[in-house]
């Protein structure tokens, strides 16, 4: 049995409901809103909120905004760490400094955007191949991805020493060239000759970091959809195909973020060049990265070095912007 509820609404003397008994009946039957949360207790959420924030906010404050703006003042500056000359304006002498009477700078943007040019393409697609070949239902797969993946999580500093050792003249890798030659060939000094030291650290880089474009790689094959393969196969798509139309179109998002990562992280390359060559031979090694920190902290041109540092910054930004232009949804 169910039970019906009416409203009564009082009627006028001749016997219709009033208007103001028709307003009073709507609006007792119209669903009250929920009361706001008093004043105080807003407050109490939004001074919570911000002492739970305050400890991101110092360390972004001291640890990137102001050393940022910092930076930004002393590259106009002829600041040092330890000089007798007290501190004073020089306007744009640093940056006329570097594109006109340091060699060294032209030296290490050359070397950084060569670095670049074959490390972003080659680390790239040794990341895509690696990533289809593990991508397979195999036994042991696992295994391989955790193989390709070790070097990413060991030290790059540790890294860096070991190959250096590999690198000598009596190391491993010429003792490898030297067996499988028959003493044909007996190797060089990787590190001491100015044609070989950049390109050895570009090995070695490629060889460190693949395995971690390669996960990138294969996080992006594993959502693509199953139904879009067997649908391509339907059609008579062979794998070249299938890779084509299928995997290739669907891995955009994942091309776009493998190519940024690489690229920031090829134009900062620092710690390979500080452990391995410092610079050298006759400035062969040397990067921007390299060489604002040499000149900023070692040989103490803190102004000299910031400017060189807000020049690598306007490149960065210069080829981010260029990556986004040709990287954007195109209706």
């Amino acid at each position: 049995m169910t039970a019906t509820f009416r409203l009564e609404t009082p009627a006028g003397p001749d016997g219709t409901p009033s208007p103001a008994a028709e307003r009073d009946t709507l609006d007792a039957a119209r669903p009250r809103p929920r009361g706001r949360r008093p004043r105080a207790a807003r407050r109490g959420e939004a001074r919570a909120g911000l002492a739970m924030a305050t400890p991101a906010i110092v360390l972004l404050l001291g640890f990137l905004i102001v050393p940022v703006l910092l930076g930004f003042a002393l590259s106009f500056t002829n600041a040092r760490l330890i000089s007798p000359e007290p501190l004073r304006f020089v306007g744009f002498d640093n940056f006329v400094r570097a594109f006109t009477i340091d060699p060294t700078f032209f030296c290490s943007a050359l070397n950084t955007f060569a670095f670049a040019a074959v490390v972003v393409p080659v680390q790239a697609g040794f990341g895509l191949l690696l990533a289809l070949l593990v991508n397979q239902k195999i036994r042991g797969v696992t295994a391989f991805r955790v193989i390709f993946f070790i070097p990413v999580v060991t030290s790059i500093v540790v890294v860096s020493i070991l190959w250096k050792f590999m690198y000598q003249p009596e190391g491993l890798i010429n003792s490898f060239i030297d067996s499988i030659t028959f003493g044909a060939w007996q190797g060089t000094a990787w590190l001491n000759d100015p044609d070989t030291a950049l390109p050895a650290i570009i090995v070695l880089s490629i060889w460190q970091a693949v395995g971690f474009h390669m996960l990138i790689w294969l996080s992006g094959l594993q959502t693509i959809p199953e139904e879009l393969y067997e649908a391509a196969r339907m059609d008579g798509a062979g794998t070249w195909r299938q890779f084509k139309d299928v995997t290739w179109p669907c891995l955009r998002p994942t091309r776009i973020f493998v190519l940024i990562t690489i690229t920031i992280a090829a134009l900062g390359l620092f710690v390979q060049i500080d452990v391995m060559t410092q610079g050298g031979p006759v400035d062969s090694t040397s990067t921007l990265v390299y060489h604002a920190v040499l000149t900023g902290y070692r040989q103490q041109q803190i102004g000299y070095g910031s400017a060189l540092s807000l020049i690598f910054f306007v490149i960065v930004l210069v080829i981010a912007l260029i990556q986004r232009h040709l990287t954007r949804d195109k209706d």
